[in-house]
């Protein structure tokens, strides 16, 4: 199972490392120490910690960013569903959940699995704007 740094989480997470780092001491996501003395935190349950995370955030808005988004959304599997030919992998970036349909080979392929980072990759033939 991979496992992620204070500040790898955070920037999964969207925050700073402080953040990531006091959610940590509060118990609000567990961590254990490396050989080395690092504290880290397994990928599955940050793959839980985001997508509770995102769903406690507040909604309005107040909340809607005015930057454009961009094509790629770094994260952290938070899903991988299997058919016998399709698959689902969702993805939790920061405050974003991407949602993908592609085939069980890729998924194989690319050995997905919940807890591990992979970045979504979007290509649109309209890109929309939206400034609040």
């Amino acid at each position: 199972m991979q496992s992620y740094t204070i500040g790898q989480a955070a920037r999964l997470l969207g925050v700073s490392p402080d953040t990531a780092r006091r959610w940590a001491d509060a118990g609000r996501i567990a961590t254990h120490r490396d050989d080395g003395g690092r504290r880290l935190i397994d990928g599955r349950d940050l793959a839980a910690f985001s997508v509770e995370l995102a769903q406690s955030a507040p909604g309005g808005e107040e909340d809607v960013s005015c930057t454009s988004a961009r094509n790629a959304f770094p994260g952290i599997v938070t899903a991988v569903k299997l058919g016998d030919v399709a698959a689902q992998v969702e993805i939790q970036a920061g405050p974003h959940r991407l949602v993908s349909l592609l085939t069980r080979e890729a998924v194989e392929e690319l050995a997905l699995e919940v807890g591990m980072r992979a970045t979504a990759r979007v290509k649109a033939t309209s890109v929309h704007i939206d400034r609040i």
